[in-house]
């Protein structure tokens, strides 16, 4: 052999020759697979091997791969190159070969019945493929051929091993067809042959399962067989014998898993509910398991308990409805709830004792949706049954998300912590979906249990089953609206007189109180029953999100209320974040950032809690005087400008980073919320404002104007990182989407040090806040100027970029077209300036639409839908658009053609709707065109297929859908994809 067949796979990764793929080279490269240490030549020789599985030679290599002297790995690559040629290369067999490969396929699954295991299953699913390809015409009754003739008594292989090769070969079967690349209408065909053909597979399942006789291996190859055809949608009513056979076989602890499978997988086909007296017969057969079950639970035993409640949760969930409707049999569907009760209350911890109540909880859902959905008269006699249920339940799912000790909760895992977290959120979630039909009485049962038990000196005091009454509280108050409950005054009483000594119980607390701050607002009086545990949880590290969150949704929901109680919220939140109780590290991506300095109070890195405190500042700040204001904010901020000055005159290094990003994210957020002029409040009508609109500067504009040159001096040794340019930024964005006009005073100076900013360096954020000022301030004469100017400026830096290759910035490109599409849409005068030079614009945004981010993409089809619309209106566009609009609907059909994502095909059809509607005699001229050169804008295309989407296109200037319609099915040509099944979901 010559050298380079010494390495198949060195051979693969060139252009290796079609006679290199022989068995002797395919032995070699699977030995280098398999035991070649060097991880290269393994890729190498999976590459190869790839390419050996679909070359023509496969089918000669294949069979020579399975003969008695090779070992099981190189079987097995010989029977899956034969089923990857078969199921993929269909086509290339020649119909009189059908019946040489069928029995060439029939003769290796005999031999190897009593050979290796994992190679018969390929040589299955092999024979199983070809007979889907066959099925129905070219071979009618291919089930029950291989059925008579793995039968037949002349084979020389012994009769269990013959009868599991025919079981494995009906149980790959039905699953090569759901995975098949079958054509739908073929798909339909062969469904239809499979359903018939369980008449020959049933009651050979039946005999087997059934005989005393049969082993364990044949009666589990059964189950599996039949849990694998029941999947094919067959009635219901024609597997009652198998689904009995497969409940007694439950009893097996060798049979269970499988029977269990089988038994869900049969209940759970969405046919199944039309068979309601099979159904019924199901629900005496569920419930004669809750013997088993009970001792599964005694037993600890946790995979019997949690098989038979699948079973249960599966009858109940898939036809509940179906059932109710058998109003008859009333009690034998409540018996069966009560049994899914059981298992929703199954003792033990989740997920540490017990893994079963979480299968139950859909089930509640779907029971109540179920009689909810029911005409009144029906609802009211369900209701009067279920709604004694449903308390339960509650009781049972309150029970279910009670903590453990604390002892026990020690051990827990990390990981147990988090599922268990997790598993009270679907409670909590369940919880507040029951109000729906437990009402207002839900309320008062909780609020009952809880007095009880704070106020009760009999019982001793358990903090657990507190905090799980204030979680279902909390669960139903943060969607529900409870402002009209009679029971939310008492529970506010009721709060303060809870003992806590737990983090996990003071926690639900914090979240309680936010959940009714709504009501707090309604009902001022009642703060101060709960405003000083907040402030003082805040002073507790483990309560940080908890206490932060809560104080927030009080400060944004009862903001007109506070200012008697500013005083004392200022100062808490001062002192818990100058000591940095919220700090929590984050991990930055970059190591060397991950330092935090400690020599100073603000070095703390960016942390979500700090950040909402200061949001919750702000709107407390919101509803006080001006001059209250003023003087909390300088109390506030004071020691964090000091900090940067401090950090202004230091040498830049990480640490620095970290502290600098910290401080501005506190101020941005600061600024987000406080709002004097109350834009926020605009929705709910000027009668409802509490507080008359201030007079004079806006104190956040005096601060910033304050802070100015600060922040331009820590930009002059910042200006090339994005972090900081972009905490900078976030500051005035922040400020202007919050004060809109009060922002006014600041916008020439902003204007100017974003011109200076984006010169030097340009960067994305900067080019955001551009936009936000042009969106805001643009239309209005006075500040028409500064606005212009830096828009003219960013332009021309942006421009230079596009020059010099702006492939390595699509962010910046992304940015930039969102706001010459904001430029456009809010003031289109910036596009009559003489100095923008309107045709490189319109070039690069070109340029713009072959990058390969979605995103900016994006961006630059929204800049032309907004420029095209312009043509008639401004001059230099309607100019621009006239002598090279023919690049732009060229850069567009390539884009259609195949160069871009699929995804992305509405936002060119965007594009072409507008330059049909806007520019229709320019357009009918460029498309026929564009569209006469041979290949263009695929090779796939005929000229007549070209000709019919350039006519459809230009006779629709009013549906834009279809527009969108015709694109997509242009593009699926383009790219050899129309009407095939690769398609028929996307």
């Amino acid at each position: 052999m010559e050298r380079r067949e010494e390495q198949p796979g060195a051979a693969g990764a060139g252009a290796a020759p079609a006679l290199d793929f022989t068995v002797e080279n395919v032995e070699k490269a699977l030995h280098q697979l398999y035991y070649d240490p060097n991880i290269e030549n393994k890729n190498l020789a999976q590459k190869w091997l790839m390419q050996a599985q679909v070359s023509p030679q496969a089918w000669h290599f294949s069979w020579q791969l399975l003969q008695p002297d090779k070992v099981p790995e190189i079987q097995y690559f010989g029977a899956s190159a034969l089923h990857i040629k078969i199921s993929r290369y269909w086509s290339d067999i020649p119909t009189d070969q059908y019946e040489s490969l069928k029995a060439q396929l029939f003769t290796q699954i005999t031999r190897f019945a009593s050979g290796s295991k994992i190679v018969l299953t390929r040589l299955c699913v092999a024979l199983a493929s070809l007979a889907l390809s066959m099925m129905p015409d070219a071979w009618p009754c291919a089930v029950a051929d291989m059925v008579r003739l793995f039968q037949a008594e002349d084979s020389p292989v012994d009769g269990q091993g013959r009868c599991l090769a025919l079981l494995e070969l009906l149980t790959v079967l039905p699953e090569e067809f759901q995975t098949s690349r079958l054509p739908q209408y073929r798909k339909g065909l062969v469904r239809t042959s499979l359903a018939v053909e369980c008449g020959a597979v049933f009651p050979l399942l039946e005999q087997l399962l059934q005989q005393p006789s049969s082993p364990s291996c044949v009666r589990q190859k059964v189950l599996k067989c039949f849990s694998s055809w029941v999947q094919l949608e067959v009635p219901l009513q024609d597997c009652e014998a198998l689904i009995q056979a497969a409940f007694a076989a439950l009893q097996d602890s060798e049979l269970f898993d499988s029977s269990v499978e089988a038994i869900v997988n049969a209940i759970s086909q969405p046919d199944a509910q039309r068979y309601v007296n099979t159904l019924l017969k199901l629900i005496p057969l569920v419930l004669g398991l809750q013997e088993q079950l009970r001792q599964a639970v005694q037993n600890g035993d946790m995979e019997t308990s949690h098989g038979i409640c699948r079973i249960a949760v599966a009858l109940g969930e898939n036809h509940s409805r179906a059932l109710l409707d058998q109003v008859e049999h009333w009690q034998s569907f409540l018996a069966l709830v009560n049994m899914i009760m059981f298992c929703t209350g199954i003792p033990g911890h989740y997920p540490v004792n017990e893994t079963t109540s979480s299968l139950t909880l859909t089930f509640w859902y779907t029971l109540q949706d179920d009689i909810l959905s029911f005409e009144a008269e029906k609802q009211a006699v369900y209701q009067q049954v279920y709604r004694p249920v449903y308390f339960q339940l509650v009781d049972v799912l309150l029970h279910k998300a009670q903590f453990p000790s604390d002892e026990e909760y020690g051990f827990w895992s990390s990981d147990e912590k988090e599922q268990f977290r997790i598993y009270r959120v679907d409670i909590s979630d369940t919880l507040m979906y029951v109000y729906e039909m437990l009402g207002a009485e839900l309320l008062s049962n909780l609020y009952d249990k809880l007095g009880r038990l704070l106020t009760s000196s009999e019982e001793p005091y358990s903090w657990q089953h507190t905090e799980a009454l204030l979680y279902g509280f909390q669960s139903i108050a943060e969607t529900i609206d409870v402002n009209y409950s009679d029971v939310v005054p008492g529970l506010i009483g009721l709060i303060p007189r809870i003992s806590i000594s737990n983090v996990q119980l003071a926690d639900t607390v914090m979240f309680t109180i936010g959940a009714l701050s709504e009501w707090l607002a309604d009902h001022p009086v009642m703060i101060n029953s709960v405003l000083p545990l907040v402030l003082h949880a805040l002073g507790n590290p483990e309560l940080s999100v908890s206490s932060v969150s809560t104080l927030k949704k009080i400060c944004r929901e009862c903001k007109y209320d506070l200012p008697p109680y500013a005083a004392n919220i200022v100062a808490v939140s001062q002192d818990v974040l100058m000591k940095q109780i919220h700090k929590r590290p984050v991990f930055l991506l970059t190591p060397q950032l991950d330092v935090a300095r400690t020599d100073h109070p603000c070095s703390a890195p960016q942390t979500s809690q700090c950040m909402w405190l200061m949001q919750a500042l702000g709107f407390l700040l919101s509803a006080l005087q001006v001059e209250e204001i003023l003087k909390n904010l300088h109390s506030l901020i004071s020691p964090y400008i000091q900090q940067l000055e401090k950090l202004a005159e230091e040498i830049p290094n990480p640490s620095n980073k970290l502290a600098i990003v910290h401080i501005l994210g506190l101020l941005s957020n600061l600024f987000t919320t406080l709002d004097i002029s109350h834009h926020e409040d605009d929705h709910e009508g000027p009668e409802l404002r509490k507080l008359p609109v201030p007079q004079g500067p806006n104190p956040v504009v005096v601060v910033l104007q304050q802070v100015f040159q600060l922040i331009q001096k820590v930009l002059s040794k910042w200006l090339n990182d994005a972090q900081v340019v972009e905490a900078v930024c976030a500051i005035f964005e922040k400020s202007v989407k919050t004060l809109l006009d009060d922002f006014a005073p600041m916008v020439p100076q902003l204007c100017e040090m974003l011109g200076r900013m984006y010169s030097t360096i340009p960067q994305a954020s900067a080019l955001d806040l551009t936009r936000q000022l042009v969106h805001i301030f643009a239309h209005e004469p006075a500040h028409f100027p500064p606005i212009e100017a830096l828009f003219l400026l960013v332009t021309s830096v942006t421009l230079t970029l596009f020059q010099q290759g702006p492939r390595d910035h699509p962010d910046i490109v992304d940015s930039f077209m969102q706001l010459l599409a904001q430029a456009l849409k809010r003031k289109p005068d910036l596009f009559l300036c003489e100095r923008l030079d309107v045709k490189a614009v319109f070039q690069c945004a070109v340029l713009a639409l072959k990058f390969p981010e979605a995103p900016t993409v994006k961006a630059s089809c929204g800049f032309f839908t907004e420029l095209l619309p312009r043509c008639g209106e401004v001059e230099s566009v309607g100019k621009v658009v006239q002598e090279d609009g023919r690049m732009l609907l060229i850069a567009v059909l390539e884009a259609i053609g195949g160069q871009a994502s699929r995804s992305l095909m509405d936002c060119f059809a965007d594009i072409l709707f507008a330059l049909n509607k806007h520019c229709f005699s320019l357009l009918s001229m460029w498309i026929k065109e564009a569209l006469q050169p041979p290949g263009f804008p695929s090779a796939r295309l005929s000229p007549e297929q070209k000709d019919t989407f350039s006519q459809q296109i230009l006779r629709e200037r009013v549906n834009k859908r279809r527009v969108k319609e015709m694109v997509k099915e242009f593009t699926l040509l383009c790219r050899g994809l129309h009407g095939t099944d690769y398609t028929a979901d996307y």
